[in-house]
């Protein structure tokens, strides 16, 4: 394990996020906690006494703001985890006019990683990308990113994962050169508050058969812990030597993504570019 490390950690007042803070914080490392919800971030923050920022990443503007307070708050970042996320239910837009799905998953943390690229690069940081099996995700449409002609609360999720390992695929592509890292993963089926604000049947079902006692050793769930092994193992790992940059993992291993489009260089390329184009007016001074 390499010596202290400045680690940002987005969803980080629970599940996952909390328990990978908990045993970054306990091996050394300087942890920052981010998180929507006021109370359960500065919770976590209080029990390891550590930094904390909230964020709504329904609010674009709540994203560029996090961004300014973690350029000025650390001129060294080691790691940033991105790994805030959500299923929700009902198609529903932001403020910003996004697909709520697409918008959590995906757009924010784009933007909170080109917001802090001069920090990460000058940091020769490594940017980590929580994602899921993707194994049943339907194709991505560039056109319809908000899934406005087909929507379903599970197929935007799916898409959303997916797109969380391109955009690490490309994110190697562009900037390995100039120092940065990156590995998307699969925490595994994790038993977490995740989901909690969903309306989709499919995912309450799930939620609700986790609750019961057997059942989540039958549906082979993993705790919190156990799904935060990653992050902090490819925290405390040496990219080049402990893990491989552009790749995807689980369970500490390299693995192929189980969906061709996971793979698919060319649509990594577009999603980037159609990304920025969305984002165009917050971009304006990034380089």
């Amino acid at each position: 394990m390499s010596g202290n490390k400045v680690v940002v950690i987005t969803g980080a007042s629970d599940g996952i996020g909390a328990a990978a803070a908990r045993r970054l914080r306990g091996n050394g490392h300087t942890v920052v906690v981010v998180g929507r919800s006021a109370e359960k971030t500065r919770a976590v923050a209080r029990e390891l006494k550590v930094d904390s920022y909230v964020a709504d990443f329904t609010r674009l503007d709540d994203v560029e703001r996090l961004a300014g307070q973690l350029r000025a708050a650390y001129p060294r970042i080691d790691v940033l985890a991105n790994n805030a996320g959500g299923v929700f239910g009902a198609q529903t837009k932001t403020v910003d006019g996004f697909e709520k799905t697409f918008q959590v998953n995906h757009l924010a943390p784009f933007l909170l990683t080109r917001r802090l690229l001069d920090t990460l690069t000058t940091s020769r940081a490594s940017v980590l990308q929580t994602s899921s099996t993707v194994r049943f995700a339907k194709k991505i449409d560039l056109d319809d990113l908000d899934h406005d002609r087909n929507y379903d609360p599970v197929r935007a999720y799916g898409a959303a994962k997916l797109e969380n390992i391109l955009f690490t695929t490309e994110l190697h592509r562009r900037y390995r050169a100039s120092g940065i890292s990156a590995a998307s993963f699969y925490p595994g089926n994790v038993v977490t508050n995740f989901a909690s604000d969903t309306t989709s049947p499919v995912m309450r079902i799930v939620r609700f058969l986790a609750t019961k006692p057997l059942l989540p050793r039958l549906m082979r769930l993993s705790t919190p812990d156990q799904g935060a092994d990653q992050i902090v193992w490819l925290t405390e790992g040496t990219p080049g030597t402990d893990w491989q940059s552009g790749a995807y993992y689980y369970k500490r291993r390299a693995v192929a993504p189980r969906n061709p489009q996971a793979i698919d260089g060319d649509l990594a390329r577009e999603l980037w570019r159609r990304s920025e184009e969305l984002l165009a007016g917050r971009l304006t001074d990034v380089t």
